[in-house]
């Protein structure tokens, strides 16, 4: 078995994780793909971060029909800052019969790969699948890490909050029901 993971705020979730994660699913035969919702991310203060119990909620409404995702929240309910060695840690123990873990990032986390905690007992516990981003190329990759090729799309959480808050249509940058409780709650404005 085969798992890929996915993690970061999701603030809020949208149409870009999702493709990134099939994408990288089908291209690597991944039987699953976890999403990971931080609690408090460690390597960015996020401004206008929602709490962690609404942003688990829109990632669950996200992934609920593809059988293939599943939202998890392991991170959310250890709390504190979220660190990846100690999530795959918890992962090996709660999933004995996975052979491999592909712990998938943006060419844009290289920059920073080098500060998180324990990051060569992280590179034993889960291959680092790099998946390319706009403006972030790749070069003089480590072996340890495992390029990949996605269909580039360009949507930040950062962005999709901005143009909340201005009046502007975020409509088809998210998924449906994320889009449609985002609107009823009255969240990012």
């Amino acid at each position: 078995m085969k798992i890929g993971i996915l993690g970061g705020s999701f603030n809020p979730i949208h149409n870009g994780h999702l493709i990134l994660a099939d994408e990288v699913r089908q291209k690597l035969g991944l039987d699953k793909v976890f999403f990971i919702p931080v609690y408090l991310p460690v390597h960015k203060e996020e401004k206008d971060l929602l709490a962690a119990v609404e942003r688990f909620k829109m990632v669950s409404m996200a992934v609920k029909d593809n059988p293939y995702f599943e939202a998890l929240a392991l991170e959310i309910k250890r709390k504190g800052k979220s660190y990846t060695i100690d999530t795959l840690r918890n992962l090996r123990q709660a999933y004995p019969e996975v052979k491999k873990f592909f712990f998938i990032v943006g060419s844009d986390a290289l920059g920073y790969l080098d500060s998180w905690k324990d990051i060569l007992e992280v590179m034993k516990l889960a291959k680092f699948v790099v998946a390319t981003r706009p403006d972030y190329p790749l070069k003089n990759l480590s072996e340890a890490l495992l390029p990949l090729a996605i269909e580039a799309i360009d949507i930040s959480g950062f962005r999709l909050r901005q143009r909340i808050k201005n009046g502007e249509s975020v409509r088809y940058y998210l998924p449906k029901e994320v889009y449609e409780y985002i609107e009823k709650k009255g969240l990012y404005k």
